[in-house]
């Protein structure tokens, strides 16, 4: 472990914000499996909260703790919506430079921000002046050509000058062009040691790793050289492996806890969000993957699948499901 950690860092082991993926409905079930893992939402742009009639900052006190990953370029834009994001009881703001997709560099935010770390900063400073909680930064190793780690240092340190103490770093540079999202988070190679060297250049910052993470015993390794860990894709798709999350990084004595257990303790909020007019298929698509490995999984996806979609689908179908799983 760093040897500047402090023993509970907020940021130890988190969630990453997946576009589609990490929905309020999808946090919910994640906190029913580690009380400590910290959640991120997906990415909501500025202009989304401050023009959508959607309440983009809706979230469940249960998701806690939780923070708010924004996307945008315009400091008084983001500034403002750090404000709500905070009134409204989120614990972190993250801002949003790694994202590689054609839409996002459109829109002036996301990786091609790393080519412009002094607006980088001012944004995270305008953030920082309106907030008391933490403005963090996710960001990638590079873009493009620009993938040396000198690039990476004197981007840190930019964003460093105005007091960001907190960067997660996927360990992947990002192609602008010529990559979809997806291929950006495959086929540039990942380079760990890049980010353990940060961290050791930058010991007084909070340095957390992503990027192709999937066991308790790799995101074990990476905390020796690191203060955080934050999983993504192999949480969502087998997300079993968040139950053993509290014991294996947080307290000794904390349970593990299975997909069974997570899946009847998510029974009470399923009816009260249908209740509201949820339809069934927007909360069970994240908990597809559930019972990844257990015998029974491939029939508990395809009921879902089929069934859930349905009209006055209910709670009934997510209780047919379950019986056809052994743990």
């Amino acid at each position: 472990m760093p040897q500047n950690q402090p023993h509970f860092y907020r940021g130890r082991f988190a969630v990453a914000p997946m576009l589609d993926w990490t929905t309020r409905h999808c946090r919910y079930f994640h906190r029913q499996f580690s009380r400590h893992a910290l959640l991120y939402t997906e990415m909501v742009t500025a202009q989304a909260i401050i023009h959508a009639k959607y309440d983009h900052l809706d979230f469940d006190a249960a998701e806690h703790p939780v923070a708010l990953q924004l996307g945008g370029s315009d400091p008084a834009q983001l500034k403002h919506c750090a404000q709500l994001a905070e009134q409204r009881g989120y614990q972190e703001i993250n801002l949003n430079v790694g994202c590689p997709s054609d839409r996002v560099q459109n829109g002036m935010f996301g990786a091609c921000l790393m080519a412009k770390p002094n607006l980088v900063a001012e944004c995270v400073q305008q953030m920082q002046s309106a907030v008391q909680i933490p403005v963090t930064v996710k960001t990638r190793i590079g873009i493009d050509d620009f993938d040396s780690y000198d690039f990476l240092y004197n981007f840190v340190q930019t964003v460093k000058q105005v007091g960001c103490r907190e960067f997660i770093v996927h360990a992947r540079k990002a192609w602008l062009s010529g990559l979809s999202p997806k291929q950006n988070r495959e086929i540039p190679p990942l380079d760990y040691e890049r980010v353990y060297q940060l961290k050791r250049d930058f010991p007084d910052l909070l340095i957390s790793i992503n990027g192709g993470i999937k066991t308790i015993e790799e995101i074990q390794q990476h905390l020796q050289h690191v203060d955080g860990v934050m999983v993504g894709r192999e949480v969502y798709q087998n997300p079993s492996l968040l139950g053993h999350i509290d014991q294996a990084l947080f307290d000794p004595n904390a349970p593990i806890i299975t997909p069974r257990q997570a899946v009847a303790r998510m029974l009470p909020y399923i009816e009260s969000q249908l209740s509201q007019g949820v339809y069934l298929n927007h909360i069970v698509r994240h908990m597809l993957g559930a019972f990844q490995n257990c015998k029974g999984a491939r029939q508990w996806r395809r009921y879902l699948s089929e069934n859930a979609y349905k009209e006055g689908a209910g709670i009934e179908v997510v209780e047919t499901a379950l019986g056809f799983v052994e743990e």
